[in-house]
């Protein structure tokens, strides 16, 4: 992995015209850029030597120097191209998702928020029940979250049927806890239980990639996860991702806010290896 020229790919959107000329020049030329000076690559980049080292420090090096030398060290490591295409051999296809996971993961932690989070332990570790409702892959993070919350010592379940979604909704009381999973942020059905959801007294989180979005809109703690569109296909596998780290990180928090709940987990994990086929 090219770290230095993934870090380029992660900032890009936040570049200024002259920056991202600079950038597109190294993602296809990152292995001939040692024998140019700093004036040389702003020339062939129609830049400047002050966006040079801009550019350079954004990437977390010193100078232009610096840059080179990160560079150097990572000759050997293969640039991908973001874009899957049909002429990738498919382990060039695992390399293109393995780099969109890492910047996937990157941005989700540019973009959530400790102060949100802490906020959703808190709700979550009051709670009498806590559901967890989503669709498509989101319902799959849904039962995830649930298998978790349920190892942890906590009353949850998990809705991916619509129907089951409302009905469960119609239950909560004031003090529970409704979490909706939804990547777009304006699932009609999942927008509509939050609200119900807030107008019972329950706890509203939302875990989202769009900040301005109806479930956001309508949830009392928003979590938000990587906040651009899958590059490649539905299969979404980078925001998937993102959204099971992000519970993963309340799930560790709860457990280990109550010592209680870790010594349980710590008999459990006793008595399923004790399940195990002796080798």
């Amino acid at each position: 992995m090219n770290r230095t020229l993934l870090q380029a790919q992660l900032m890009y959107n936040d570049m200024g015209k002259s920056e991202k000329r600079v950038a597109d020049w190294l993602f296809s030329h990152s292995g001939e850029i040692l024998p140019y000076s700093i004036s040389d690559l702003a020339s062939m980049c129609e830049s400047s030597e002050a966006t040079i080292v801009r550019f350079s420090k954004r990437l977390g090096c010193s100078g232009y120097q610096d840059l080179k030398i990160a560079l150097a060290r990572e000759h050997d490591k293969k640039v991908i191209a973001p874009t899957i295409t049909a002429d990738d051999d498919c382990f060039s296809i695992f390399e293109k998702i393995c780099n969109d996971v890492y910047m996937s993961l990157e941005r989700t932690k540019k973009s959530l928020s400790s102060a949100a989070l802490n906020a959703a332990v808190r709700a979550i570790a009051s709670s009498g029940r806590v559901v967890l409702i989503g669709l498509g892959s989101s319902a799959q993070v849904a039962e995830d979250a649930s298998n978790k919350l349920l190892r942890a010592g906590y009353n949850s379940v998990a809705y991916a049927d619509t129907h089951m979604q409302a009905i469960a909704v119609s239950q909560l009381r004031p003090g529970d806890t409704l979490i909706g999973i939804s990547q777009s942020g304006a699932s009609k059905d999942i927008v509509e239980s939050m609200k119900v959801a807030k107008s019972r007294g329950a706890h509203t989180i939302a875990i989202t990639s769009r900040e301005k979005s109806p479930i956001a809109r309508c949830s009392e703690i928003v979590l938000l996860t990587d906040t651009e569109e899958t590059r490649h296909s539905s299969l979404g596998l980078n925001s998937h991702l993102s959204r099971i780290v992000v519970i993963d990180s309340l799930c560790y928090k709860l457990v280990y806010e109550s010592n209680d709940r870790a010594q349980t987990i710590g008999e459990e994990e006793a008595e399923l290896r004790a399940k195990r086929i002796a080798d």
